[in-house]
């Protein structure tokens, strides 16, 4: 036997052989890997053919394993051994393993943080890496299994699941509107200062729907931040007015923190959707973290994100 012809090709045909002969027959081996009695044999015959040796000596009533077969399935048990584990690992009914998932950081402290208790009593085995930024990764090029973003994903590479719809709306502080008083015209709101998030506005002028009809905001004084958490933190510290996602502050508008102005104005309608790398075959892990969020995660929602 020149075992020097065994390549990787041969492993299927390996551990085929060695479900045949722990099995000790064809039917039952062909039962056990879900395929017919033929294919099983034509298998074997073709891992013989290839080896130039015979493994089984085939009567009517038995199958015997030749000394050669005897030497060949010491080690093919050992290939049958892996694939079973692999194919039982695969088919766990309890995801486990690591799954990314990256959102802002204002996302992450006040939606992601208060869902972890129950998804981690749900799938105890599944470990998360969450990454927070307010910059806009690339999940394939930083291997990110799960992403949230505003609209859909241009990439064609990317899946992308919409949660909910949302419109920015303008708010500032108690005190903000005590020192300056409350803007009542578009033209006292460019008087204001502003505080803008920098992903949003690579301009001054700051666009934005009034009444649904669209318009222009140009504030002559105004701060920048790349940060949408901080961004609430400044307006809430009275350093000026800003748009904010509704969700995102019921509980500094319910605490009177922060109050909503100019209600007629707002912004067009965004996507809120969760986006993930398009592949046929997403990991249960990582299925199992999506489709929870898709379930949970109603932004608009009092009382959930």
């Amino acid at each position: 036997m020149n075992m020097s012809t065994i390549n990787y090709s041969h492993l299927k045909a390996l551990a085929i052989f060695a479900s045949v002969v722990e099995c000790g027959s064809f039917a039952e081996a062909a039962r056990r890997l879900g395929t017919s009695r033929s294919r099983v044999s034509e298998q074997v015959a073709g891992l013989e053919a290839s080896l130039d040796v015979r493994l089984l000596q085939r009567t009517t009533r038995q199958l015997m394993l030749t000394d050669e077969g005897n030497a060949v399935f010491s080690h093919a048990k050992k290939c049958h051994e892996i694939l079973h584990g692999i194919d039982e690992e695969l088919r766990q009914t309890a995801p486990k393993g690591r799954v990314s998932i990256t959102v802002t950081n204002d996302i992450a402290h006040k939606f992601l943080l208060p869902l972890l208790p129950e998804f981690k009593r749900r799938y105890p085995e599944i470990d998360l890496h969450i990454v927070s930024s307010d910059n806009k990764l690339d999940l394939i090029a930083q291997n990110i299994d799960v992403g949230l973003r505003i609209g859909l994903p241009r990439d064609d590479s990317l899946v992308g699941r919409v949660l909910y719809q949302e419109q920015f709306a303008l708010y500032a502080s108690p005190d903000y509107l005590k020192k300056y008083g409350e803007p009542k015209t578009i033209a006292e709101l460019n008087n204001h200062t502003w505080i803008l998030l920098s992903q949003l506005n690579s301009r001054i002028m700051h666009y934005l729907m009034l009444d649904n009809t669209p318009i222009d905001v140009t504030p002559k004084h105004y701060e920048l931040c790349n940060s949408p958490h901080l961004v609430q933190e400044m307006v809430k510290a009275g350093l000026g007015i800003s748009t904010l996602l509704p969700s995102t502050v019921q509980k500094e508008v319910a605490s009177n923190e922060l109050v909503r102005i100019f209600p007629s104005l707002g912004s067009e309608t965004l996507l809120f959707t969760l986006v993930y790398p398009s592949r046929k075959h997403v990991p249960s892990r990582t299925r199992a973290l999506i489709d929870y969020l898709v379930e949970t995660c109603r932004f608009g929602n009092a009382a959930s994100f």
